[in-house]
């Protein structure tokens, strides 16, 4: 099994679309936090104006830490459809080359070549993520420096330095969580489309619709709401409240974990069971 693992790793990461998500990220963040940086944190001085008139503040709110957060903000509605590039290709890929027959000839059964798979889906998201944090906090705190941070999210919080650490690592975990469900979910449309591009449709597709129908303030949704995936989706944002509601966090990996295994038992059904024409 850990020989299919590496050769599947091996065909993912020899292919230049893989490395597309971390190229895109690689212009994307040091422009943000660049361009945060000339701009000198005009947006945040006008929203703690009122803030700063009655606290004290010891040394700047504007810092990386701070530029780190408004980062996974901003780009986290994008991150889906980067993870969706890899994910959504482990099998339409092999129908595109016309290689399924060649990979199911081999002397191995259906069911460890999709978790070989699988499990090579999960790296990629997982090294995605892991990507995304390291650079964005580490330019950002290279660029800014540290400091108290910052968090504005229906008030204004200000979180010390000392634990914000803990809290960023907190919320990139959960932040993975997140992305194997789409991931896992852009597999489960891999496993029965025979085109590259058809997942990724598909995956973004769900994913639209699922946001429209969270965010939309409509008594007719309420009901089901909290059953969306989407609804779940921003979780790692409650790294950053205080108290961390940690109740709330396990409600939403169940909800997540549910997804990710229900999409990841249907793909290996519809794998195992698929006859290969062509």
């Amino acid at each position: 099994m850990a020989k299919l693992i590496y050769y599947e790793l091996m065909k993912t990461f020899l292919k230049k679309r893989t490395y597309l998500g971390f190229l895109i990220v690689a212009i994307i963040v040091p422009l943000v936090e660049v361009g945060m940086k000339v701009e000198g944190g005009r947006f945040l001085q006008l929203a703690t104006r009122r803030l700063q008139e009655d606290f004290f503040f010891v040394g700047s709110l504007f810092n990386g830490w701070f530029v780190s957060y408004q980062i996974m903000m901003s780009l986290w509605v994008h991150v889906p459809l980067l993870i969706s590039f890899v994910a959504g290709d482990q099998f339409s890929g092999e129908a595109t080359a016309g290689t399924y027959r060649l990979l199911l000839i081999r002397p191995v059964s259906r069911t460890r070549v999709f978790f070989a798979k699988l499990t090579t889906t999960m790296f990629y998201t997982l090294l995605f993520v892991a990507f995304l944090g390291m650079l964005s906090v580490g330019l950002a705190l290279a660029l800014l420096g540290g400091g108290d941070m910052i968090v504005i999210d229906r008030g204004i919080l200000v979180l010390e330095e000392s634990g914000v650490v803990v809290r960023f690592l907190l919320a990139y975990a959960l932040a993975i969580c997140s992305m194997l469900t789409i991931a896992s979910i852009a597999l489960l449309f891999s496993s029965f489309v025979e085109n590259a591009i058809g997942p990724i449709i598909a995956t973004m597709g769900v994913l639209i619709v699922s946001m429209v129908l969270t965010v939309l303030p409509l008594e007719l949704f309420d009901n089901i709401r909290g059953g969306l995936f989407t609804f779940h989706m921003n979780v790692w944002q409650k790294a950053f409240y205080d108290p961390i509601p940690w109740g709330d966090i396990r409600t939403s990996l169940l909800v997540l974990a549910s997804y990710s295994l229900a999409a990841c038992g249907t793909a290996w059904i519809i794998f195992v069971r698929r006859d290969i024409l062509s």
